[in-house]
């Protein structure tokens, strides 16, 4: 058998032996098989990517393209979903829905280039006839999101001369649909709690903006429905269907208590008004749970406004009023608590065996500290008043500064001779009962408060922490700050047995225990005690609440800011005391004689809260 020579191609030899003749680099040779697989890896991944976004077009998103080419044909009419009403722990309704007319574009269609009408005259005729700036009325059509709906709500709550006339436009594009108003019953009172609606960027129907209505948007807004009418190759009608019903959004309970609410904000209202101020906070616990019974802010504001047309002015002005009403005091605000911050002394110390509930102190109405560069000008710190000798009990009952100076920040040997908590651990104990950090409350914009040490200080200023400054905090003062529903919340826990909630306004949450120290009985029992005693006692600073007809306990607190020329005035108070139902937080602010103006708006909503729910359950 004859072997066959290997072919050889003239080319490739002529080019071999030229590169060789000619001392090139560069030889000729076979591609490796690298090559090949890289480059069949390459085309694998493209053809895996061209693949996949086809099955993504075709089958994932193909019924939403179907419906868009079916509606290049058709005309599709959006029905409006009905917001999901809210309600209160009774059922009493605080935000419902009333039938009214709303003004729609078809975006998809009037931006097709075979369009029956001219955009820039439908833009014309709609801004004339809804007094619409025209720009606007562009950047919405022309910013729908096309992709996900091809409706763009224009304006609510439409007269009906307007629905008549956009409707003699005749325009296919534009339609009047049959929709709603959010209406919400005693807006003011309830403002800061149920928020309002405004429409969604991009003309996406309506949201909400504040309150519960934005942080249970998403249960509240319901799916809207669509009809269509199904048109030949002429543009003539030949069917119409209901092709998706609407869903009513779901029906939201809260915890509110809407009579006490009411009550709750006259009756601070009033209070404010007798001493010529505006702002305030009022709010209601039940300790048991954590369920929010009340909350007022003040200033406050009717959210009807932003539902209802043509109050764009008062919506102006409110966005530009000095007391800020659209901010949620209760929630947002953070203030240093004043004396309200004792029974969390108090029970740090006792828990540190800093003192027992019968050691002594005594208050001259004041204590000095030595200067060591001065020793003739001592540092003073003041007491409210002289209160002589108290211990735990009286000085929670007397809110004496002197007793708190000594068990936060200790006592200097000619002074008594004690040794305090120190800022290292008065920080410790505030966070165990959550302050500085939210509490979790099923709401938006919570404050967090600020919680100052040494090194924080000397970073912001420069300056050392010093014993009056701990003297400071320990007494609620200073640069310590707290947000009214931290404040009120860790009182719960004091008036529970020692266990922390967290505080919720959807009725059929279950109670979350976020801390828990019922082991610590010993101590809170006594801290009990002392703010018993502030009710039963003459001496008491909440003694006006001894004429209710229920055991109470409460701790009073007056917080200077502004350079000290001005004070909050505080209450936060439990009852009944055996089984506590309601915790409750005053606060005025700029109140001009400290907490004394607090305590009668307390009285005034616990004895309400007495004969029309705990006397009312009893009968």
């Amino acid at each position: 058998m004859v072997k066959k020579k290997p072919y050889l191609d003239f080319e490739e030899a002529v080019f071999d032996e030229q590169a060789k003749a000619k001392n090139l680099d560069y030889v000729e040779v076979l591609l490796s098989s690298r090559v090949f697989f890289l480059a069949g890896v390459v085309a694998i991944l493209i053809a895996a990517v061209v693949v996949s976004r086809l099955f993504y077009l075709n089958v994932v998103l193909g019924n939403f393209y179907s419906e868009r080419s079916n509606a290049n044909v058709n005309k599709e009419t959006v029905i409006p979903a009905y917001r999901g009403v809210i309600t209160d722990r009774f059922g009493t309704v605080l935000a419902k829905n009333t039938p009214a007319l709303s003004a729609y574009v078809n975006a998809a269609e009037l931006l097709k280039p075979s369009a029956k009408e001219s955009f820039d005259e439908a833009i014309s005729q709609l801004g004339k006839i809804l007094d619409l700036p025209q720009i606007d009325l562009r950047a919405l059509v022309l910013g729908a999101d096309l992709e996900r709906q091809s409706f763009v709500l224009v304006e609510r709550n439409i007269a009906p001369r307007e629905a008549i006339a956009i409707k003699g436009l005749n325009l296919p594009s534009v339609m009047v649909v049959d929709d709603y108003i959010r209406e919400y019953v005693d807006g003011s009172a309830f403002a800061h709690v149920i928020g309002f609606t405004a429409i969604a960027d991009r003309g996406k129907g309506i949201e909400g903006k504040s309150g519960l209505e934005f942080f249970y948007n998403d249960q509240l807004r319901g799916k809207n429905g669509l009809s269509v009418e199904y048109r030949d190759a002429k543009g003539n009608i030949f069917d119409q269907k209901l092709v998706a019903e609407t869903e009513v959004g779901q029906r939201l309970v809260t915890t509110i208590d809407a009579e006490l609410q009411k009550y709750f904000y006259n009756r601070l209202s009033s209070g404010l008004r007798s001493l010529g101020r505006f702002a305030g906070v009022g709010l209601a616990i039940n300790p048991q749970n954590g369920e929010i019974l009340s909350l007022v802010s003040l200033p406050s504001f009717d959210n009807n406004i932003f539902s209802t047309r043509g109050r764009n002015t008062e919506k102006e002005n409110l966005l530009k009023s000095a007391g800020q009403a659209m901010f949620n005091r209760a929630v947002s605000g953070i203030y240093s608590p004043g004396s309200t911050i004792k029974p969390l002394v108090a029970l740090a110390a006792l828990r540190e065996n800093i003192v027992a509930p019968d050691f002594q102190v005594y208050s001259k109405g004041y204590i000095e500290v030595p200067n060591p560069y001065n020793p003739d000008e001592p540092s003073r710190f003041l007491d409210w008043k002289p209160h002589g000798w108290v211990d735990l009990h009286s000085a929670l009952a007397r809110s004496s500064n002197v007793y708190f100076y000594g068990v936060g920040g200790g006592l200097p040997p000619t002074e008594g001779k004690l040794q305090g908590l120190g800022i290292y651990k008065l920080k410790d104990y505030w966070q165990k009962f959550g302050f500085g950090e939210k509490t979790g409350v099923d709401f938006a914009g919570e404050g967090v408060g600020f919680l100052p040490d040494p090194e924080e200080k000397e970073n912001r200023t420069d300056d050392i922490w010093r014993l009056g400054d701990t003297y400071n905090v320990s007494i609620g003062q200073g640069d310590f700050l707290v947000t009214p529903l931290q404040l009120l919340n860790y009182i719960t826990a004091i008036a529970n047995g020692g266990k922390i909630f967290r505080p919720h306004f959807l009725k059929e949450s279950a109670p979350e225990i976020i801390k828990d120290y019922s082991d610590w009985q010993k101590e809170i029992k006594e801290v009990q005690i002392g703010m018993e005693d502030a009710v039963q006692k003459y001496y008491g600073t909440a003694n006006l609440l001894s004429s209710l007809p229920f055991k109470t306990a409460a701790k009073t607190g007056s917080a200077q800011f502004a350079n000290n020329t001005k004070t909050n005035a505080f209450i936060v108070s439990y009852a009944p005391t055996n089984n506590p139902e309601i915790a409750i937080l005053v606060l005025i602010e700029n109140a001009r004689e400290g907490s004394l103006n607090a305590v009668p708006i307390a009285k005034d909503v616990l004895e309400w809260y007495y004969f029309n729910r705990l006397n009312n359950s009893q009968n």
